[in-house]
């Protein structure tokens, strides 16, 4: 999803260094997202496109913690998500496919980072509709913060990645209780024997 791409360019060390890194300001970075995610923009953005990334990162990031805490999404919220994408049309075009079936393509009016501001804006907007909140997750590594869809059937996924974030949280949740269970030990000098 073109949204969860653009969310977690503000990436955060799950490991827990504190080390952090804004992506958008990266220009190898963000040729990769243009290429993965087939972004229309021409070029790279410049300084102004550049904040207003950042203000909808930020707006998306807030909107996501607040359904993640199980709130409701708000008239506001929509309101706010539909200015983002009525930055910019799109065309409809009917189209027919290799198996006779007949679909409608959204076609992008513009490739500017305005464009791409309302494709990303409509590509959440989109995970809103279908309808399942529940899947739109948070890891829950309090040092990664990386935001992910739970396509699991369970929804019962609680780390971005298993293998990294899972296994992390898994070792410190077992040294925790070792050191909760190992007796203290007793200084022999401060004990008084009369």
């Amino acid at each position: 999803m073109l949204w969860d791409d653009f969310v977690n360019s503000e990436w955060h060390d799950w490991r827990g260094s504190g080390r952090s890194e804004d992506r958008l300001d990266q220009e190898e970075w963000l040729r990769w997202f243009m290429q993965q995610d087939r972004i229309t923009a021409a070029d790279l953005p410049g300084d102004k496109e550049l904040n207003e990334l950042k203000e909808l990162r930020s707006f998306l990031f807030e909107l996501i913690r607040h359904i993640t805490s199980g709130e409701a999404v708000t008239a506001n919220h929509i309101d706010h998500l539909n200015l983002w994408m009525e930055k910019s049309p799109v065309l409809r075009k009917l189209r027919t496919s290799s198996d006779h079936g007949i679909h409608i393509s959204y076609i992008p009016a513009n490739t500017n980072w305005t464009q791409v501001m309302a494709e990303i804006s409509a590509s959440f907007a989109s995970t809103l509709e279908k309808g399942e909140l529940s899947r739109i997750r948070i890891c829950d590594n309090p040092d990664c913060l990386w935001v992910y869809y739970d396509d699991t059937r369970n929804r019962s996924k609680r780390y971005c990645d298993d293998k990294m974030c899972g296994n992390l949280m898994k070792v410190r949740r077992f040294r925790a209780k070792k050191k909760l269970s190992e007796p203290t030990s007793v200084n022999p000098e401060s004990t008084n024997d009369k």
